[in-house]
């Protein structure tokens, strides 16, 4: 089965992108990000057209989660389903296959510092506890997103130079490697030890895909029944010169049946 992960940054905006690659790839998941539209203004038909069941937690204008599958899903859960916390639309999970899947928008956080970046280190801490509370590392589990979080220097174009700031930052590395802890290995980096590879590239910055200044925020985490089974993990670059591209691009992850 092949499984993929994409912030869309609009559902909406991306959605012939979005169609022509699911045509063209025809991954067996795909998670969603920032999907940026109420649950009854999202596309359904478009997607089940396709032949794939739609699951989303969603809000308008800003975050938004969506599963798309082949095949069924049950035991659907949206968000930490805890009332200390709002519901800002960055979790959604199921089950396929006896697969739990979770996708999430984990919060960018904007500036150190300040009440978004604290809410983003809490929303990690949260987030940790949640897997603890809800799954167990022996049975198989795909955690994939935007976890806004480029945790090692070759995951930026620049460390040095953005070592400190928001999506590269100590207390990042520190939270992300809690929730790695619960027992997940990331995909990616399992198959390509080597720097030079992004998924996201600002629009702000003249030519960034070309010049390759791009960060790897985007990731694929598996539970150990289901590293075995990864045959190959790649970042789909191409995507991100279409017409129209999301500022981030797709990342793929090709597992055997389990």
């Amino acid at each position: 089965m092949v499984i993929a992960t994409y912030n869309a940054a609009s559902v909406r905006a991306r959605l012939p992108l979005l169609l022509n690659w699911l045509a063209e790839n025809e991954p067996d998941m795909l998670a969603i990000q920032e999907t940026k539209v109420e649950d009854d203004k999202f596309p359904f038909e478009a997607f089940q057209e396709l032949g794939y069941f739609v699951e989303i937690h969603g809000q308008k204008a800003y975050n938004g989660v969506a599963l798309l599958s082949r095949d069924p899903m049950t035991n659907v859960r949206k968000g930490f389903e805890d009332d200390a916390w709002p519901t800002d639309c960055r979790i959604i999970s199921a089950n396929v296959g006896g697969i739990e899947f979770i996708n999430t928008y984990v919060p960018n956080g904007t500036k150190v510092g300040s009440d978004k970046f604290d809410y983003k280190l809490r929303w990690y801490d949260r987030f940790a506890q949640m897997l603890r509370e809800r799954y167990d590392p022996k049975q198989p589990l795909v955690w994939m997103g935007d976890i806004n979080v480029a945790p090692e220097p070759i995951d930026v174009f620049d460390s040095l130079k953005m070592l400190g700031g928001v999506c590269h930052h100590p207390e990042e590395f520190k939270r992300l490697k809690t929730v790695v802890d619960f027992g997940l290995t990331e995909l990616f980096r399992m198959h390509h030890p080597e720097p030079g590879h992004y998924t996201y590239w600002e629009f702000t910055i003249p030519n960034a895909l070309k010049r390759g200044l791009g960060w790897r925020i985007d990731h694929i985490y598996v539970t150990e029944p289901l590293v075995s089974q990864c045959k190959r993990c790649w970042i789909d670059v191409d995507a991100r010169t279409l017409e129209r591209p999301s500022d981030h691009t797709f990342v793929l992850a090709q597992l055997s049946k389990f």
